[in-house]
């Protein structure tokens, strides 16, 4: 048994002069796992360790001794890999993340091509409740309702009686994040998507009723709220970008400077 093999510290594999021993497939697999999946994950490993092998005696017999020489992309990977992680040091010292709704404003203003919908989206309040609640009706009369109080006592009764009741924090959702979240087919939710009530049996006694209380169409721009991380992920990311270009400018200026960079 696979599992036995991890524990007892003897030999499990070999690949012509190579052996795998039963400590190296202990180190890889998880803690907390069970006997079933400590098998599995052990087989796994076993047979990619044996794979890797069979490959590379191929390459050995197969490739010309320029195509075995990978010295180059070694040395090009490490200089790529090393200068990755200064720039993600240096950036992260630097990097101001602090972006205002008056930057993001700015430039949504700017961009109003890059911020238009490509699918509706929505602001719903979800409820998932048993279909013979008794709190059913009130709780689905107050969820409609423009009153932060009923608003309260719909939240409420849902704590008590429903499965779940949500309205997303408020915030806009895609359709097919909807979709996602009822567990249902985009076409579907697609195809009955208007502002209102929307209302499925889920099959197993409960019911699904979703609150349309707004609405965008695809093709529409949309709101700077709905698009608000994206630009801060743009306006980060720029900033980035120059960080980095004025760090290569820097180092090539300091080096002309320093005679220590000509070009010939």
């Amino acid at each position: 048994m696979v599992s036995s093999w991890v524990h007892d510290g003897d030999l499990v594999a070999r690949v012509g002069k190579h052996k795998l021993y039963s400590a190296e497939v202990a180190a890889y697999i998880p803690d907390g796992i069970s006997a079933e999946d400590s098998a599995a994950v052990a087989v796994q490993y076993i047979e990619k360790w044996a794979s890797d092998l069979m490959f590379m005696e191929l390459a050995s017999q197969e490739l010309s001794k320029s195509e075995k020489d990978v010295s180059r992309e070694i040395e090009e990977y490490r200089r790529a890999l090393l200068k990755y992680r200064y720039e993600q040091k240096y950036v992260n010292q630097r990097l101001d993340t602090l972006v205002t709704h008056a930057q993001i404003q700015a430039y949504f203003e700017a961009h109003p091509d890059h911020f238009v919908l490509d699918m509706p989206i929505v602001k719903v309040r979800l409820l998932r409740i048993a279909h013979d609640s008794p709190n059913l009706a009130v709780i689905r009369s107050k969820m409609s309702s423009d009153k932060t109080s009923d608003l309260i006592e719909a939240d409420s009764l849902a704590f008590s009686s429903a499965l779940r009741y949500t309205d997303f924090g408020g915030r806009w959702i895609d359709v097919t994040t909807l979709a996602r979240e009822l567990g249902m087919d985009y076409g579907r939710i697609f195809q009955n998507l208007k502002p209102g009530f929307m209302e499925m049996e889920d099959g197993h006694g409960n019911v699904d009723i979703v609150y349309v209380y707004d609405m965008m169409r695809s093709g529409e721009a949309g709101p700077v709220s709905y698009y608000q991380e994206r630009i801060r992920d743009i306006l980060l990311s720029a900033r980035k970008q120059a960080l980095l270009q004025a760090l290569e400018q820097e180092l090539l200026e300091k080096a002309r400077v320093q005679e220590n960079f000509e070009i010939y």
